[in-house]
């Protein structure tokens, strides 16, 4: 299982996000920059991975609304593809 620990500071923006969520995922190259794009991308994941955020994570997210945002898009994610897992330590 793969496993990365989220780090909202690299989540400020749609540019940022693509970014870093491309680094963890290795997203289509066709893939949009959009949060639609990331769901449908991440629902179609084969490998395990779990993503865990921290406290300090949540802070940032909380004094972020894009991080929030993408948040929502991972749990929602997780809810519909078994090999995303959403951990909070």
């Amino acid at each position: 299982m793969k496993t990365v620990f989220l780090d909202a500071s690299r989540i400020m923006d749609r540019n940022a996000m693509y970014m870093y969520m491309n680094e963890i995922f290795r997203l289509p190259e066709y893939m949009g920059k959009s949060l639609d794009a990331l769901h449908d991308a991440l629902c179609e994941v084969q490998q395990d991975t779990e993503i865990i955020c921290t406290h300090d994570c949540l802070e940032q997210i909380n004094s972020s609304g894009y991080a929030f945002k993408v948040l929502l898009v991972l749990g929602r994610c997780a809810d519909e593809n078994p090999h995303l897992h959403i951990r909070f330590r």
